[in-house]
């Protein structure tokens, strides 16, 4: 059996609706937690002591693709992404879980197993969870991961002179709404759901070793999004590099465009300086990305970096520069 095609992090809110809504709310904040969501940082961050701390995220959506267990992995490897994100190892995770109760329960057997395999690859125990029945099948995990609180790497602290790294290729969020319509090829349609799949876990662990400054990854919000979130000054990106999958920009100039790329235009078109004439690249920036790369700023050592993670099948290309503030906070090229 197949799954309805629906969501993914295409289905994300707005950033723009997302802020008003959370700026409305009262905060207790403990002095433990290091890091909350005032940053729009990836995983909360819990001090233990002087050398432990926790880092928890938690994640979920509705399927991006048909095949159930495909789609277990994804949500996993999306999951998870958040503590590798903050330099975090995951050590636990909590299945969330949405289900119709009218529906085959096998389709639900086959998430969970997905989502399962994903866990063991990474070495992170599955400890439980939640379900509720609901009208649409959503599934994600609630992550717990432990790191040094001295070296925490947040989203939004990288320098001038920095050097921005992207691990994995845009442009998931388009070919999944070109397959949904019949208009995407088989062989981009694996590949973007191969990229999906993958754990960002041995970008991590080869980039851990090298002078960042400031990590996110690519999700909901798009390129544009979650890079204007690491720069306090511009960004120059120089659109040449761009890893982008087969078949993603082709989708976008034939205006099969995602409502989540949409979203995240109409959130942050105003911080962009866009010196390009090419209105598919456009979309391509914007594209909300479900289980998409880590986004990377480093110091130095950036050609070594991107040559590492290479070697290691990794395709990493070196995206950007941070330059002296202008008048946007990204300029494209």
């Amino acid at each position: 059996m197949k799954l309805e095609v629906c969501g993914g992090c295409n289905a994300k809110i707005s950033a723009s609706d997302l802020k008003a809504t959370l700026d409305l709310l009262t905060v207790f904040k403990r002095k433990e937690i290091l890091e909350g969501f005032s940053n729009n940082d990836d995983a909360a961050v819990i001090k233990i002591n002087d050398s432990t701390a926790l880092a928890l995220t938690c994640d979920f959506f509705p399927p991006m693709v048909e095949d159930p267990f495909v789609f277990g992995e994804i949500a996993a490897a999306n999951a998870l992404s958040d503590i590798y994100a903050m330099g975090g190892e995951p050590i636990c995770a909590l299945n969330l879980v949405c289900f119709p109760e009218e529906e085959d329960r096998s389709l639900l057997e086959e998430i969970l197993k997905g989502g399962a395999k994903k866990l063991e690859e990474a070495q992170c125990s599955l400890a439980g969870g939640h379900s509720i029945h609901d009208p649409r099948i959503k599934y994600g995990l609630c992550v717990l991961g432990v790191l040094n609180p001295e070296k925490i790497y947040k989203n939004n602290s990288a320098k001038v002179g920095d050097k921005i790294i992207l691990t994995k290729p845009l442009g998931v969020g388009l070919l999944t709404s070109a397959k949904t319509v019949g208009q995407c090829k088989d062989d981009d349609f694996e590949n973007a759901v191969k990229s999906m799949k993958t754990l960002n876990k041995y970008a991590y662990d080869i980039l851990k070793d090298f002078p960042v400054t400031s990590m996110t990854d690519v999700t909901g919000f798009g390129l544009i999004g979650h890079l204007s979130e690491m720069i306090n000054d511009t960004a120059l990106i120089n659109t040449e590099n761009l890893p982008i999958l087969s078949g993603a920009k082709e989708s976008a100039e034939e205006f099969l465009f995602t409502a989540g790329g949409q979203r995240n235009r109409k959130s942050y078109s105003n911080l962009v300086d866009f010196q390009i004439n090419d209105f598919a690249l456009e979309e391509v920036l914007f594209d909300p990305q479900t289980s998409g790369g880590l986004l990377v700023s480093i110091s130095d050592r950036s050609n070594e970096l991107v040559e590492k993670l290479r070697k290691n099948n990794i395709p990493a290309s070196i995206i950007a520069e941070v330059i002296e503030k202008k008048d946007k906070k990204i300029i494209v090229r």
